[in-house]
């Protein structure tokens, strides 16, 4: 399982979060036993709007990951030098090729894709059922027992398909032990990254894979903005994170926030403090959910009762850093030209140099993960291309004070600006959704 810097982060800035709480988080969700629910207040009337999304949402088509198998080979063939092999064990780059969401305990099950024909899975011979149902089309099984080496079996598969020398690609997120007793049982192949395979997959979005992002957009959107209009002084912020979480369920969806008022905002990912809501106060809300796998990550600032005139400006210099991205963010710019264009009117406005005051990078790649290749940050020479999607957040932060963060998504055009995949930018702290 891979948990992400803002999970752990999230659990943190929940103070009711426990060992126990951290331990759940350990555990496959198939694992876990049912827990009585307490008796939950409803939710209130803004809410009620709230509706699933229904048709609006289109599934992803076998054909669909058929043909990301076929780009990864054209891929695979078109890099210099041209790689024989890629080597996917459990993850979300699996889903992405395959659709199979699985458990990465420490039997092996690993995608082996060549470079030319059909693709095989390797995976413990007890669970070829379980395997079976979730593959989407024919794909060849091979099947170890428990005091089988699956590595040997997936070095033999490879020289069966005549790759016995050349690159082979692993995936970023592979654990180690899986990597390397590949190679110990291949070591006639070359082993280097698989991210100019994966990433180039990956990066790149399919229209289809745009419009699911934009409805998960939209369903956080429509959440938040139940959420602000609901708040009470003397609610805590768990509370607000628990709103927003039954909001996304009773649009059919999962998803969760993390929820910080006042001072607590100066730390971009949150305390262990649960505040409580008072007059004057900044409302941070980030998070998102996710539409048949693609994901929302979007933070809205608001404030509430009448905002302070220090936290004004702040949202507005903020405000137009995002302007500046969006128009910095164009097909065949560098990555870390759209950081610098942001920061840059964060600067000039008083609240540099550097990293001073805008702590983080303006923004990460976001698709099926929350954050993935490539990032908007200072440096990064890597150059923007059509439907590459990214988080567009810049911030200022005064620890001990306030902070303020405006994030939406967006999508790089074939010329021109980025286009948003949010609904619209923050209008003003009193009305933070459009």
């Amino acid at each position: 399982m891979n948990i992400s810097r803002r999970d752990l982060f999230r659990t943190a800035s929940s103070a009711s979060a426990s060992v126990v709480a951290g331990a759940i988080l350990a555990i496959p969700p198939s694992a876990r036993t049912s827990e009585p629910q307490q008796s939950l207040p409803p939710l209130p009337a803004p809410f009620d709007a709230l509706e699933p999304l229904g048709d609006r949402v289109k599934p992803i088509r076998t054909e669909e990951f058929q043909s990301r198998i076929a780009h990864a080979q054209q891929l695979m063939t078109d890099a210099k030098p041209r790689f024989e092999a890629l080597y996917v064990t459990p993850g979300t780059t699996l889903a992405y090729y395959t659709g199979i969401h699985w458990w990465p305990s420490e039997r092996l099950l690993a995608l082996l894709l060549p470079r030319q024909g059909e693709p095989a899975l390797v995976c413990p011979t007890f669970e070829e059922g379980r395997v079976r149902e979730l593959i989407r089309w024919p794909i060849e099984i091979r099947t170890w027992q428990e005091d089988e080496s699956p590595y040997a079996l997936a070095a033999n598969w490879f020289v069966g398909r005549g790759i016995r020398t050349g690159r082979a690609g692993i995936e970023e997120r592979t654990i180690y032990a899986f990597f390397d007793g590949l190679r110990r049982a291949a070591p006639s192949l070359d082993y280097t990254s698989g991210d100019p395979v994966t990433v180039g997959c990956r990066a790149q979005k399919s229209e289809h894979e745009i419009e699911l992002m934009r409805l998960a957009c939209s369903a956080t959107c429509d959440v938040y903005r139940a959420t602000f209009a609901s708040l009470r002084e003397g609610m805590k912020q768990r509370e607000v994170a628990d709103m927003v979480a039954r909001g996304y369920q009773r649009m059919g969806l999962e998803g969760e926030a993390f929820v910080l008022f006042g001072p607590a905002a100066a730390m971009p990912h949150g305390t262990r403090e649960d505040r409580s809501l008072r007059e004057g106060d900044a409302v941070l809300i980030d998070d998102g959910t996710s539409v048949e796998g693609y994901q929302s990550d979007i933070t809205r600032t608001g404030v509430f009762g009448k905002p302070p005139e220090k936290l004004t400006r702040a949202f507005e210099i903020v405000r137009k850093a995002q302007d500046a991205a969006l128009a910095a963010a164009v097909a065949g710019h560098e990555c870390g030209s759209v950081d610098d264009a942001a920061r840059k009117v964060v600067t000039d406005a008083g609240f540099g140099p550097g990293y001073k005051n805008f702590t983080h990078r303006l923004g990460h790649g976001m698709g099926m993960d929350g954050h993935e290749w490539p990032y908007l940050v200072r440096g990064n020479r890597t150059l923007l291309k059509p439907r590459m999607t990214f988080s567009n957040e810049p911030g200022i932060y005064l620890v001990g004070a306030y902070g303020v963060r405006c994030e939406d998504d967006m999508v790089i055009a074939e010329s021109g600006a980025a286009q948003l995949l949010t609904p619209g930018f923050a209008p003003s702290l009193e009305k933070p959704i459009a």
